[in-house]
């Protein structure tokens, strides 16, 4: 029904005229926005019931994210345009100033819709990368922000040209004007667009990685890496917020080679007291020949000795001319056995018992060891059970560990005394 034809019959009614024809006009626009709606509505509804149900029984998984992310119902939003700008051609022929307007807001709308729908395509594409394998590594989330913002910032640029009716060059062109505003107020999505680009090119963080960071109070899993910001959550399951940028311009470790590899280090020393350190005497030999692990090494060892102690012409009987096993060197030997039997020890990565320098506080032993299990919880009770078992076994050897005497130690040293 055109704005002529209601405006008549409201003249017949005995209305003013220009009244009828503004009442008349008016009940055109609602009656076309009514039309659109309902259009919407069909569409959505066809969409729903015919196309979503179609794509759900096909083989593949890939449309099915299409339905997900909402990029077939939102190309919907473009029928109710098409309808607006069809009926406003046949309904208001004679009324420029109306056309005028439609064609604004038409023009508008369809734009806001193209940016709704290729915002869909973006994350459609993201949402395939990142179920790929290389989307494990290489998340896109960072690119997909910042090819949002920039087709935003084109799509405002052309619904400013439709706007104040001048050709998107004319503002493309003053945009040089500008530039030095839009960096300070964009400078963090800019900093944070490039360290993005850096962070994903170069693989440094990708979510589910452990990360370390003590500058920023960070020390957990990466939940999420944005165009802007690193979000962390730390093992006390704070979360830490981390400028993108950061992690380009400060140091930080990252814990996935770890991860990788299958092994956790495990550097860890035994201080033990030097005095209880010495030659092992026969009775001490006789307890190490009863230690299973230990019978292919001093086989081997006791040979070695007693070849080159024949071939000194001084007394062997005098310790120092010769040469001796030492309950030390027996119970490094006895842990690199120990280990290498060990079923949650990773043997082929560094397996290493070594003598550190002597400290006041002893002798350092030094277990330097991968384990199998990367698993904090895991890794932490395989470390104890290790160390649980050589600080037990150290008086099978005639050692002992060094501590620091404590005020009991001096109380009873006192007590003794008296």
């Amino acid at each position: 029904m055109n704005p002529e034809t209601i405006s008549d019959w409201l003249q017949q009614l005995k209305l003013d005229a220009n009244l009828a024809d503004l009442l008349g006009v008016g009940t055109s626009m609602i009656i076309v926005i009514i039309l659109a709606f309902i259009a919407n509505l069909a569409a959505k509804v066809m969409i729903r019931r015919l196309i979503h149900p179609i794509i759900r029984k096909t083989s593949t998984q890939l449309d099915d994210k299409l339905v997900e992310h909402g990029m077939i119902i939102r190309a919907s939003h473009l029928v109710p345009a098409l309808v607006i700008h069809s009926l406003t051609l046949i309904l208001f022929e004679n009324h420029n100033t109306v056309k005028q307007i439609s064609a604004l807001t038409v023009n508008v709308y369809l734009i806001i819709c193209v940016l709704m729908v290729i915002d869909a395509a973006i994350n459609f594409a993201r949402a395939t990368w990142e179920a790929s394998k290389l989307g494990i590594r290489f998340p896109a989330k960072s690119f997909s922000q910042a090819a949002k913002l920039v087709i935003n910032l084109i799509g405002l640029i052309f619904i400013l040209a439709n706007i104040l009716g001048k050709s998107p060059l004319v503002l493309f062109s003053g945009l040089g004007a500008v530039t030095a505003i839009l960096l300070l107020v964009f400078k963090d999505a800019i900093l944070g667009l490039v360290a993005g680009f850096q962070l994903s090119l170069n693989n440094m963080v990708c979510v589910g990685d452990w990360i370390e960071m003590p500058g920023r109070g960070a020390d957990g899993d990466v939940l999420d890496v944005s165009l802007t910001t690193v979000k962390v959550q730390n093992w006390d399951k704070t979360i830490t917020t981390i400028p993108t940028y950061a992690l380009i311009s400060d140091s930080f470790k990252n814990w996935r080679g770890m991860s990788d590899s299958g092994g956790r280090r495990i550097k860890r020393s035994i201080h033990i007291d030097m005095r209880t350190i010495r030659f092992a005497d026969d009775e001490m030999l006789k307890t190490f020949k009863g230690i299973r692990i230990l019978k292919s090494y001093l086989q081997s060892k006791l040979e070695d000795i007693r070849g080159y102690n024949e071939d000194i012409p001084d007394d062997i009987s005098e310790l120092i001319n010769g040469r001796h096993l030492t309950n030390i060197g027996t119970f490094r030997a006895y842990c690199v056995a120990y280990l290498k039997n060990h079923t949650k020890i990773h043997q082929n990565m560094t397996l290493l018992v070594r003598q550190l320098a002597p400290t006041p506080h002893g002798l350092p032993i030094e277990i330097y060891v991968f384990s199998k299990d990367t698993a904090w919880v895991n890794y932490e009770n395989v470390q104890g059970d290790i160390f649980d078992h050589f600080l037990s076994v150290l008086p099978e050897f005639g050692l002992s560990t060094y501590q620091v005497p404590s005020g009991a130690d001096i109380e009873k040293a006192g007590l003794k005394i008296g």
